[in-house]
């Protein structure tokens, strides 16, 4: 497997992930899914070395992907759960690193509700000069690496299962629509899909996209913004080289795409009443079949998960194997895991 090009020791973002990056992540999960389809599904790639789950956040899919990943790959693991820790005796975030580190943790997977804790754990493994890495299960409102490589994954290998790689979206339209004010997911998405050249359409109601959003969006991607607004559909170019469109009607979106991913409606970081109901969200950015026809015809429907039914997609649409890849980005999750807990352990034995 590809790890002469790995040089990363830490996976926090993938804002500056190289295009030789994603590449070796496509090619390396390509070949623990061929892994995975086998009767006996366990390498002793990682064995002796220990991967320390650290989700101070509820999580059911992220959580239980790579724990299994983890053990495909023959490590031992150690899993970490808020409620029942010293935390809740005042042990900090900091300290409890510490302790599994002086458990002989060599990868350290976390996930929290707030932004930077990766960052912060990975900044002090860094400072005492140990070897161990560390992985963002998502952070806050910040980002969510796994997630959107695993949504790249069950896309490319769709287009193209034996040779799976970053080119094969360049020029795609791809819409994500929903709460992308909070998603984390949306935010690695754009970085990914950016990257591979494929056209990214946003679109939300504006108050799950404001205008901040694009002005933030602006900064980090430069010259690649296009805007709209609901008094003009069709966009308008802002910058010379638009790769990315901000809608706040979902027609312009759809038309002509040939992914849709929508979001979760992420009540529980709400912090203001943004939408009149979950009935007229619905009936104006829910995806179901007959708002798919706007697309391309052989258009597929992707989800991070978990999937409010009838909010987001209908249910129907949800379980339709024509349209819908849910199911496969679970699946395309623990192939992807196994390659990045392998990629940053390959070079810890």
């Amino acid at each position: 497997m590809p790890t002469n090009t790995w040089n990363r020791h830490h996976i926090l973002s993938l804002a500056d992930f190289t295009t030789t990056e994603y590449d070796t992540v496509l090619q390396t999960a390509a070949s623990f899914q061929e892994v995975l389809s086998r009767r006996t599904k366990k390498v002793p790639t990682l064995q002796g070395q220990v991967v320390a789950n650290l989700f101070f956040e509820p999580s059911t899919r992220t959580r239980s992907s790579f724990e299994l990943a983890a053990k495909r790959l023959s490590a031992d693991t150690l899993n970490f759960a808020a409620a029942s820790s010293s935390m809740t005796k005042g042990e900090t975030i900091l300290d409890t690193a510490k302790t599994y580190l002086a458990m002989g943790t060599d990868i350290m997977v976390v996930r929290h509700r707030e932004a930077g804790v990766p960052n912060a754990i990975a900044s002090e493994m860094d400072r005492l000069g140990v070897k161990v890495s560390v992985l963002n299960a998502g952070d806050g409102q910040h980002e969510h690496p796994s997630q959107a490589l695993l949504d790249l994954f069950t896309i490319c290998t769709l287009i193209d299962p034996a040779s799976p790689r970053l080119e094969l979206l360049k020029g795609k339209k791809i819409a994500i629509v929903g709460d992308i004010l909070h998603s984390r997911v949306a935010r690695s998405n754009i970085w990914s899909l950016i990257a591979s050249g494929a056209e990214v359409h946003l679109a939300a109601p504006p108050t799950l996209l404001p205008k901040f959003f694009a002005e933030y969006i602006s900064e980090e991607v430069g010259d690649k913004l296009i805007l709209s607004s609901p008094s003009s559909p069709t966009p308008h170019t802002l910058l010379p080289t638009p790769q990315l469109f901000l809608h706040w009607q979902l027609e312009p979106a759809l038309q002509n795409a040939d992914f849709v991913m929508t979001l979760r409606l992420q009540k529980e970081r709400m912090t203001a009443h943004l939408l009149p109901s979950l009935r007229e969200y619905h009936q104006l950015f829910g995806i179901t079949r007959t708002k798919l026809q706007l697309c391309k015809p052989n258009v597929k429907v992707l989800h991070p998960g978990p999937v409010n039914r009838g909010v987001e997609i209908s249910s129907e649409l949800m379980d339709d194997p024509e349209f819908s890849l849910i199911q496969s980005q679970v699946t395309s999750g623990v192939a992807v895991r196994m390659a990045l807990l392998y990629l940053l352990g390959s070079g810890k034995a």
